[in-house]
């Protein structure tokens, strides 16, 4: 308890204000880009913070409304007819989700390689950063929080671009400028630190900079004034006795439909392979490097859905953005989550007008901050002295995902990560190592008939007259092929004047031995 509310609250307090900012214009553009009501992005932003994030096992990721899952809701809500309808899937696919995490499902997180978590964390980072130029420049036709290369407005990420230097609003400008001087100078760690000014996150100081300038515009510059589509666009009430207008509940009379049973299987497995890339990825930000049960997981984000369903909200994953803005921000532990979803639940509702004052500009320069420490060079550089088994799989990671969308992109360096996974165990299993004209062949691991032309490669390389140890005390299984080369070269021995000697095998290999 002491943990959660001593010493560790002020930078978890810090950190929460900063993810409610990054996770507000976010939570409202995923739910506009899915065809669903903006309320409902919002609820699940609370749901994912308070709900997922105390239930989770995760000290710094932060669960909401997914990018990822845009689409798949879009066409999920399309294929039901209706969003109530949408909302009873979603109920049942937080069970499933709730039933993989009992029967220990989570286990299939650890079987992503190192090097597609970092290329899909640096593809986030760049994304983050292409995606909010067009939001600093003042042209908001895309709805932040579309991380898909092909647009919900028809364009691609680079298209987006080159229209928004042509169609920029010059009032968005010297506002990102500003906000983003105040985010650079408050990574600086004397004002970081600082007892007066560390204790307000620069991100907030940010936020207030661009609204005091946008007022200002409309005094001296009206012109430069944004509004409309620039600015943040929560639904506002009149008195808080309308809050149940803003819930919608689902409609279960589909349930006994084939195709029910497909949509809600199809976001519970989507969503959780999502929130275990999620949580790896976070897991490897965490400056302390602690470790998510994936299976608990599962658990809080299946509970969190069925919830979000019930009262109107978007299908809930661990998602990368906030969880990096999070420990970007300095964050300790996972009260930072729980106190951000609280945050958005308490300030939209109360002051809605006040945070629709905030420009998208402003935004836009926190999360280049975010991006860039995803995708910082010296990322690259380090990837890239560890060798190609692991920069190729970086890389093509990287890319596949910046030219189509997160789980694609991951499946494509998936199956690069394993080539060169299989390929390291293949050299690997039989190694030759000579020293003054001894050589020492050791069988590692299991040796398949995959091994045979490299073990056939290494036997031709001894020469006439050569002592040479055959190791196989690490080899739990040695194929028959494997067997059989083995025979066939120690047969073969007494003719080239070699001396054999047979190490750690279970059983008899040739009857000369």
């Amino acid at each position: 308890m002491n943990t959660l509310f001593g010493s560790n609250l002020k930078y978890d307090l810090k950190a929460s204000l900063v993810v409610f900012l990054v996770a507000l214009p976010l939570c409202l553009g995923i739910a506009i880009a899915s065809g669903a009501p903006p309320m409902s992005g919002l609820i699940a932003g609370i749901v994912g913070g308070i709900v997922v994030g105390a239930l989770s096992g995760s000290h710094v990721s932060v669960s909401g409304p997914a990018a990822g899952l845009t689409v798949i809701v879009l066409d999920s809500i399309s294929s039901m007819g209706t969003f109530p309808l949408f909302l009873a899937t979603l109920v049942i696919a937080g069970l499933f989700q709730l039933a993989l995490g009992i029967s220990k499902a989570g286990v299939i997180g650890y079987y992503f390689p190192h090097a597609v978590i970092k290329g899909m964390l640096t593809a986030i980072g760049l994304i983050l950063i292409l995606k909010q130029i067009p939001h600093a420049l003042g042209y908001d036709v895309d709805l932040m929080g579309d991380e898909a290369f092909l647009q919900t407005d028809n364009h691609n990420t680079f298209s987006e671009i080159w229209y928004a230097i042509q169609y920029s609003s010059i009032g968005a400008i010297p506002i990102v400028l500003v906000a983003m001087g105040i985010l650079i100078l408050f990574e600086r760690p004397k004002i970081k630190n600082h007892k007066i000014f560390g204790v307000v996150p620069g991100a907030l100081w940010a936020v207030l900079s661009g609204i005091l300038i946008n007022l200002l515009y409309g005094i001296w510059k009206p012109e430069w004034q944004l509004g409309g589509d620039h600015l943040v666009n929560i639904p506002v009430l009149d008195n808080l006795s309308q809050i149940g207008d803003l819930l919608t509940f689902p409609d279960f009379s589909m349930i006994g439909e084939s195709n029910f049973w497909i949509v809600a299987a199809t976001i519970a497995i989507i969503g959780s392979l999502e929130t275990l890339l999620s949580i790896d990825a976070a897991d490897k930000l965490d400056p302390q490097k602690r470790t998510t049960p994936p299976s608990k997981e599962l658990v809080a984000q299946g509970i969190g859905n069925s919830i979000s369903g019930l009262i109107g909200g978007l299908p809930i994953t661990a998602v990368i953005v906030r969880s990096s803005a999070n420990v970007a921000s300095g964050a300790k532990t996972k009260m930072s989550a729980v106190l951000h979803g609280v945050l958005l639940m308490i300030l939209v509702l109360s002051i809605p007008s006040i945070l629709n004052l905030i420009p998208l500009s402003c935004l836009a320069a926190v999360l280049f901050l975010v991006g860039y420490k995803l995708a910082k060079p010296s990322i690259f550089k380090s990837i890239y002295k560890n060798g190609w088994d692991q920069f190729i799989p970086f890389i093509v990671t990287v890319v596949a995902i910046l030219f189509t969308d997160l789980l694609v992109g991951i499946g494509i360096g998936m199956v690069f990560g394993l080539f060169f996974v299989v390929k390291t165990n293949f050299v690997r299993s039989v190694t030759l190592t000579e020293m003054n004209g001894n050589y020492l062949l050791k069988l590692q691991k299991d040796v398949s008939f995959l091994n045979k032309a490299l073990l056939m490669k290494n036997i031709a390389q001894i020469p006439s007259g050569s002592k040479v140890i055959i190791n196989a005390q690490k080899a739990q299984f040695i194929d028959h092929d494997i067997q059989e080369v083995l025979n066939d070269f120690i047969a073969s021995c007494p003719d080239k004047n070699i001396s054999i000697t047979v190490e750690g095998f279970k059983y008899k290999i040739h009857e000369n031995i």
